[in-house]
């Protein structure tokens, strides 16, 4: 009979302990449970710096894009100029030869007549051609100017998008360690550099 007594004693004894681990564990869980909200923003912070990732790419691609364009830009226009100096040389050649011809020609010498009105439309007909020619180069060049400005704009967004996804991984980092060691102040710094790291992203997009 003691014996059976000494068995529910221990059976009660079990089973308050039992109660109380439950009771324990219920309470653990309600006094961790903010960080189901961690392992939450975690996830959502790796989203947006995939998504800040995606955009850096982008910016990266328009820079060297818009270099490429400046460059071509810059040697059509240089092509230009050098076509300029071209007809340049051939425009001075003209002219000289005109003035030479003026000096020793006379009313009755019909054919240096002749020919100095022929150089004389050898020359206005280069000089047109300069002036299409320095158009096309100007806006060439206002081409390339406009081309690398872009890639500056460009480069300076793919530099805050690159400074955003640096403050995306260390909030995620710090987000994790806040997993392990339960310390709530951790997840708030993690959520500051969140929040810095998405100002970056919309300043990027609107500058």
């Amino acid at each position: 009979m003691n014996e059976l007594q000494t068995e529910i004693a221990e059976l009660k004894e079990f089973i308050a302990d039992l109660k109380a681990d439950r009771a324990a564990t219920k309470e653990r869980e309600k006094r961790e449970a903010w960080t189901k909200y961690v392992s939450l923003s975690v996830v959502i912070i790796a989203v947006i710096a995939a998504i800040a990732a995606q955009w850096g790419g982008k910016y990266s691609s328009r820079v060297l894009t818009q270099l490429n364009d400046a460059t071509f830009n810059q040697t059509l226009a240089s092509d230009q100029w050098a076509y300029y100096e071209a007809k340049s040389v051939k425009l001075k050649s003209y002219e000289i030869a005109r003035d030479e011809l003026a000096h020793y020609v006379t009313a009755a010498d019909a054919g240096t007549v002749a020919l100095i009105k022929n150089y004389e439309a050898q020359i206005a007909r280069y000089q047109s051609e300069q002036k299409d020619i320095e158009t096309k180069a100007h806006d060439l060049e206002a081409k390339r100017d406009d081309a690398r400005k872009a890639a500056t704009i460009a480069s300076g967004k793919g530099g805050k998008m690159g400074l955003a996804i640096s403050f995306f991984s260390v909030a995620v980092a710090i987000a994790s360690i806040c997993l392990v060691t339960k310390k709530k102040p951790l997840w708030f710094a993690a959520l500051a550099l969140a929040a810095v790291a998405i100002t970056e992203m919309v300043l990027a997009w609107t500058s």
